[in-house]
């Protein structure tokens, strides 16, 4: 199925023009509209540029080929603006959602984040969203009249709700929050700015939800198979892919290796686009929104997988969770970097003043869950090779994470 690269600009799509502003207001820009400013921002802000030596699922050494975070968020970049723009929705926002998605996480992956989950337990934990909420709204220091980036409500509506809605109408936190709560920092902001937590967010984050999705399907595969965790002939087992690799092998015979893992992986990303493009089309006809506000309003996703697809995207994660994320060589790996993680954030807390001065400026006059999280967030900030490095200042023994 063709997709078109001509669609008109939905009534549905968010409006720069319309946008209910920054908590900082600010004159408008004469060659810029709010959206492409937002994503200006997130290019240029530190947590962006420390996206490149940051875990995807290999530490950062393992090979030039893997994924980091950045490699990973350019990516779903490229996948949300082509959702974006086959939906007629606005590009420009579909994209700074896209590259600030996983701007929160912190050094080696899921493994850091547990880690620093686990230092901070009692004192607020850890989540990689409400992590990139603060960063872009407190912790980047870039600006002379504010701190973050001053980011447009819709962007930072659509980092913290791109999941969907955080709770109910009436208060009560959604199925995913039940256990332990909304993250506190997120309910703080929106008591200064409020980021309705009750409704979806638009279709242009609902797109950058599943373009991230989208990426991680097929590029862990990628990934997986160019660590020989498991082969193609594995991986058939999964119905899709079975598809596509009897069709490559019917259409190109003896094709090399890695031309043929090419092939798969562009072609798993093509069927996911075009199912979500036909997918979410079906929905917005049926709701037939005239607005940004209805789809926020509406009862489900607008942007979505089929149910054949939502199938095949459990049987992908089911297939790769025990060969690749809970792998015997990756879980040694995770769980030497949660050690380190758990180690300098023990060493900083017990010795403060080694923290940078920036950091370590104010922090004995802190309570104690005001001076965990600074600690918190320090660490957070960290690169994989700048948290081995810092372990290897003050540890005899720091694990070679390969």
């Amino acid at each position: 199925m063709a997709i078109s690269t001509t669609v008109a600009r939905a009534p549905y799509a968010a409006d720069p023009a319309a946008s209910r502003g920054r908590r900082h207001a600010e004159p408008a820009s004469p060659s810029r509209n709010d959206f492409r400013r937002d994503c200006d921002r997130v290019i240029h802000s530190a947590a962006f540029r420390r996206l490149a030596h940051k875990t995807q699922v290999f530490v950062y050494h393992e090979g030039d080929h893997y994924r980091t975070r950045l490699t990973h968020t350019l990516e779903v970049v490229q996948i949300a603006r082509s959702l974006a723009r086959a939906l007629g929705l606005d590009e420009d926002l579909a994209e700074c959602l896209a590259l600030a998605h996983d701007l929160g996480h912190s050094p080696f992956g899921h493994a850091g984040e547990r880690a620093l989950d686990t230092c901070l337990v009692g004192l607020g934990g850890f989540d990689h969203n409400a992590q990139a909420l603060r960063i872009v709204t407190d912790l980047e220091r870039r600006y002379a009249a504010f701190d973050g980036l001053n980011l447009t409500w819709e962007t930072l509506e659509g980092l913290v709700k791109h999941n969907g809605p955080l709770m109910t109408r009436d208060g009560a936190p959604t199925p995913r929050y039940v256990a332990r709560g909304v993250p506190a920092p997120i309910l703080a902001y929106t008591k200064l700015q409020d980021l309705e937590l009750w409704s979806f967010a638009s279709a242009e984050a609902q797109v950058a939800a599943i373009a991230d999705d989208i990426a991680y399907d097929a590029h862990d595969v990628d990934d997986g198979l160019r660590a020989n965790l498991f082969t193609l002939d594995d991986l058939v087992a999964v119905p899709l892919v079975a598809g596509i690799v009897a069709g490559i092998d019917a259409r190109h015979s003896g094709l090399e290796s890695s031309r043929r893992t090419h092939e798969v992986v562009r072609r798993i990303i093509t069927c996911m686009i075009e199912d979500v493009t036909a997918e979410s089309r079906r929905r917005l006809v049926a709701l037939a929104p005239r607005s940004a506000a209805d789809v926020r309003n509406a009862d489900r996703a607008m942007i979505a997988f089929s149910p054949e697809m939502v199938e095949t995207d459990k049987a992908i994660k089911g297939f790769l969770y025990p060969r690749m994320y809970r792998h015997d060589w990756v879980m040694r790996v995770m769980g030497d970097a949660e050690r380190v993680v758990r180690d300098l954030f023990a060493h900083y807390i017990m010795v403060p003043g080694d923290l940078p001065n920036e950091w370590a400026d104010g922090i004995d006059a802190l309570s104690e869950a005001a001076r965990a999280r600074r600690v918190g967030d320090y660490i957070a900030g960290m690169t994989d090779r700048y948290a081995l490095i810092e372990h290897a200042n003050y540890f005899k023994l720091t694990p070679d994470l390969h």
